[in-house]
């Protein structure tokens, strides 16, 4: 496994900026890192990208230069073990609420003497040809990146616990899961949950780990960065959504007003 450059970004206290990609494509995925983004997080837990997709994505990110994760539903060592096998940089594990709950990611992702990953040949390991496993091994335990998420009001109780787990390199709060907790559902940006977002992550960073969230926006992006944090993302679909709405409303104004002078005219830039 080559060196991770999320990882590096975040030992030199740098921000790396990603985005959730929820469509299985992996045209998508190259296309994301030939535009420059630092990390693609492949959802496979609110999408339909199933295993195969997976490590197609992961193969294109490759390609562009761009680092891949996964967020994977369930934190069950096997599991994860199918998913880390397709060569991404790390997992991106959800709910996760307790310390318990944050040994079992990390014992399911780094191989022994620090975890119980099994050790097979796979794309991780070349299919094992041409490479020394031992080496292998010692730079996957090093590089591959644990990122937990914090979701829950029991979760934001126990963040100082989840963030002492020896080998978790990232706490990501969840803004969409923890306003549906906090009271708030379908309210991410309400202040009471900003608030929470802001307190986690201090006590997150106050424990040596990096901090992450969503930021939709560059204000949004300012605002944490400003915190402290470090590993920040949006969403594909968003952001297509947005693009398109702009770009519509723009053409369906041109129509509109050519419609009420009757006839063209040029719109000021």
């Amino acid at each position: 496994m080559n060196k991770n450059p999320i990882k590096e970004k975040l030992r030199a206290g740098d921000a790396a900026v990603g985005l959730f990609c929820n469509l299985p494509s992996p045209a998508a995925a190259e296309m994301l890192g030939i535009v420059g983004f630092d990390f693609i997080i492949i959802d496979a837990e609110h999408s339909p990208v199933d295993m195969d997709t997976c490590e197609h994505m992961v193969r294109a990110a490759d390609t562009a230069g761009m680092a891949s994760m996964v967020r994977v539903a369930l934190n069950l060592p096997q599991n994860l073990l199918r998913y880390l096998d397709t060569g991404v940089c790390g997992v991106q594990i959800p709910m996760v609420n307790s310390r318990e709950e944050a040994e079992m990611v990390v014992a399911a992702t780094k191989y022994p003497p620090l975890g119980r990953r099994g050790l097979a040949a796979h794309r991780a390991t070349r299919y094992g040809t041409n490479i020394d496993l031992a080496e292998y091994v010692r730079t996957a335990n090093e590089e591959t990146l644990v990122c937990v998420q914090v979701e829950t009001k029991e979760a934001l109780a126990k963040v100082k616990e989840i963030a002492s787990v020896d080998l978790v390199d990232l706490v990501f709060m969840g803004p969409t899961d923890l306003s549906s907790a906090m009271g708030y559902p379908g309210q991410p940006t309400h202040p009471e949950v900003l608030d929470a977002i802001e307190e986690a992550g201090r006590v997150v960073m106050s424990a040596g780990k990096a901090a992450g969230t969503i930021a939709g926006s560059p204000e949004a992006y300012a605002r944490w960065r400003n915190l402290g944090f470090q590993y920040l993302c949006t969403g594909l679909t968003n952001l297509i959504a947005e693009a398109s709405h702009g770009y519509l409303r723009g053409a369906r104004d041109y129509e509109n007003r050519r419609s009420s002078t009757g006839g063209s005219f040029q719109l000021t830039p």
